[in-house]
């Protein structure tokens, strides 16, 4: 099974119509100046740093339904806030909507989460900062 040649002797290869260049146009990754792409990576460090916290300081003091409310929450923050109806976190994590009401007073309550905007009948969704660490002592209640 051989290659078709050109006239010059270079191989054809069938079903391509133009090949690639043989050398890289692009400047190597040491000249490059951009930090465009460095900047996604830079924020998902960041988050990943989020959650380790809370997995390793929080994450053992909470309730099931607590830790679901909150990892629900985290993942939808963008620009520093999570905007979702409880409705919404309550279908998502297997819940009624009335554990999602107690366990978001728990979170409020250790300081894992602040509501920024407080949502309702024909005003939309609750807004939330997600905090990891709490900055109002224990979950449990404990000194």
């Amino acid at each position: 099974m051989g290659l078709d040649k050109t006239a010059d002797g270079r191989p054809i290869l069938t079903g391509a119509s133009r090949l690639p260049p043989m050398q890289p146009t692009h400047a190597p990754k040491a000249q490059r100046t951009s930090t465009a792409k460095t900047e996604p990576k830079r924020k998902t460090r960041d988050r990943f740093a989020v959650l380790n916290s809370f997995v390793d300081c929080t994450m053992h003091k909470l309730t099931r339904r607590e830790i679901a409310v909150w990892m629900i929450l985290y993942r939808d923050t963008r620009n520093g806030t999570a905007r979702t109806s409880q409705g919404n976190i309550a279908r998502r994590a297997g819940m009624s909507v009335k554990s999602v009401k107690i366990a978001t007073g728990k979170l409020i309550d250790a300081g894992l989460i602040r509501v920024v905007f407080q949502g309702g009948l024909n005003r939309g969704p609750s807004r939330f900062q997600v905090d990891p660490l709490g900055n109002r002592g224990s979950v449990t209640g404990e000194p």
